[in-house]
């Protein structure tokens, strides 16, 4: 037999077509081992906050903090800051109103509860703790502690502060003035 010119270039062909199909997902030997997806991201599942937004609609003096040992000096601040106030106002649909991050009008934010109690307050579409969201630290129905989630946010504005105002044209109770003695009249 002859060998023919062509036969070793066409068998090399045929080598490399079947080893092509060997790697396709329909394999001939079998099942392929299929890569994983890549993981989805944990999503947070929204709980019932730990206060309803009722509770924090009001005027409120507002001031921050960047270090821990500051917050007692920056919570008397807020308080003066009430002749003027910041005001968080009932949202149209449930939520309440409030200024973003770098925005000059108030969005409509949403509290969101998350687990280990925790609460945050920011845009309804993210999940609790998303990167325009604020956790609130504490709350006692008198003064509303804020921390930014996005650290360079927090690193700009800083703790946020809010102590209750009382009802507009209410006034700061002074504490009361002793009352003058009166001058004795002279006797002549």
């Amino acid at each position: 037999m002859r060998h023919r010119p062509f036969a070793l270039p066409a068998l090399a062909l045929a080598l490399v077509a079947s080893a092509l199909n060997a790697c396709s997902t329909t394999s001939p030997f079998g099942p392929q081992q299929e890569t994983p997806p890549p993981a989805q991201p944990t999503v947070v599942p929204t709980l019932p906050p730990a206060f309803p937004p009722q509770d924090i609609i009001g005027r409120w003096g507002l001031a921050a903090y960047h270090k821990e040992e500051d917050r007692p000096r920056i919570e008397a601040a807020a308080a003066q800051q009430c002749s003027n106030p910041y005001v968080i106002s009932p949202g149209p649909t449930g939520g309440v109103m409030m200024h973003l991050a770098d925005q000059a009008t108030p969005t409509e934010l949403r509290l969101k509860g998350a687990p280990g109690g925790k609460t945050y307050i920011g845009p309804g579409e993210d999940p609790p703790g998303g990167m325009q969201d604020r956790e609130v630290v504490s709350f006692d129905g008198r003064i509303l502690i804020l921390r930014w989630v996005d650290p360079e946010v927090q690193g700009r504005y800083g703790t946020m502060v809010y102590v209750r105002c009382g009802p507009e044209g209410t006034k700061k109770a002074r504490p009361k003035a002793k009352p003058r003695s009166q001058a004795k009249p002279k006797s002549t």
